[in-house]
């Protein structure tokens, strides 16, 4: 049985180009705001199955504008390039917290056999 984990706090950076979040159980991290675009758990990201996942290009630089409360389980985020249909579970951002050396790596592999950019067009 795991244990869920409730986040003690929730801040988006001035700039907005990065959310910390820290847990309850100690943990705590600073995600910018490109990684959770790019990882968002919307169906438009990561489709309906592994295979339909997408690869998102040219978001470096792209800003948070808006965090929303979904229920007590989860927030929405608004991205400035008016992306916000994915809703961000406390346990997949502790995920991405825990796992964002690796999966921002992943990320940056499948962009470049896929000759795509991180830099807007």
């Amino acid at each position: 049985m795991t244990t869920a984990r409730w986040p003690i706090e929730l801040r988006l950076a001035k700039d907005k180009k990065s959310l910390r979040i820290a847990f309850d159980d100690g943990t705590a991290f600073d995600l910018p705001a490109e990684y959770l675009r790019v990882t968002s758990p919307s169906a438009e990201v990561q489709g309906h199955s592994p295979a339909q996942r997408k690869t998102v290009p040219g978001k470096r630089g792209v800003s948070i504008i808006s965090v929303l409360p979904v229920g007590n389980y989860a927030v929405r985020l608004v991205f400035d390039d008016m992306h916000d249909t994915g809703i961000f579970g406390w346990d997949y951002l502790h995920t991405l917290g825990a796992e964002l050396p690796a999966r921002w790596q992943e990320y940056v592999d499948a962009l470049s056999a896929k000759g795509l950019h991180r830099d807007p067009h």
